[in-house]
């Protein structure tokens, strides 16, 4: 039985007085990629944000032992949760460079690895996050946080809208990224699921409906379908 790294209960959370997840209980293994699944609009980006004080919340979270629920953001962050956002969010007017400086926590943040990890874009680091293109800019909400040294990710729709070819790169980089610290997942795109996550959470209507072994739930084309509204096989 594997570490536990983050423990949720009843998750409540809302967005100016509208409850976007209703009650959503899970717990995410201390090692590898656990995928959160649903269909769209089900509540998966809001249970991520409720995790890390970004919508008002309820219930309890903990994390690595220590409950947080009451903790500010700022405060989940800097006890080694990462965020890599849906849509990126990155700077466009600053450099690659200093995106990748205003994220550093740590007093020797990972600067080689991030570099081992992107190469094209440690060529970049002198272009506007702007001028990147989606795949490229992609890799840079991941390395801003993998500068950190962290005990937990979450990443949010880190493949959305993406070419299939820098899909497969992003997949690489999590993958490898998997080596040295457990993820909390947000996907749609199931081969990069069938690829990556051990376990998987799905949800539906703001609430957990099944939890299990990737593999057991991608092999069950029945299930794949009522579930998540497409097929395993060739998604």
């Amino acid at each position: 039985m594997s570490e536990i790294i983050l423990k949720v209960e009843n998750l409540q959370a809302s967005v100016s007085g509208q409850q976007v997840v209703e009650d959503v209980s899970f717990e995410v293994p201390a090692v590898g990629i656990t995928a959160l699944l649903g269909r769209n609009g089900v509540g998966k980006s809001s249970t991520i944000k409720g995790i890390l004080g970004l919508y008002q919340r309820q219930g309890n979270i903990i994390f690595d032992g220590q409950p947080i629920q009451g903790l500010l953001t700022h405060q989940i962050v800097q006890l080694g949760i990462g965020y890599v956002p849906e849509d990126r969010e990155i700077f466009s007017k600053l450099s690659v460079e200093e995106n990748l400086r205003i994220a550093e926590r740590d007093k020797n943040p990972n600067r080689r690895y991030v570099a081992e990890l992107f190469p094209d874009i440690e060529a970049r680091k002198a272009q506007t996050g702007g001028s990147l293109s989606g795949g490229q800019q992609q890799m840079v909400s991941l390395a801003r946080a993998l500068i950190n040294s962290n005990k937990l990710l979450l990443v949010d729709e880190p493949t959305k809208g993406l070419a299939p070819k820098i899909v497969t790169e992003v997949a690489v980089a999590l993958e490898e990224a998997s080596k040295t610290v457990p993820m909390l997942l947000v996907e749609q795109n199931l081969e990069v699921v069938r690829r990556l996550a051990e376990d998987v959470i799905v949800l539906d209507a703001g609430k957990v409906v099944y939890t299990g072994k990737a593999k057991t739930l991608l092999a069950d084309e029945a299930l794949t379908q009522r579930l998540l509204g497409v097929h395993s096989e060739g998604a």
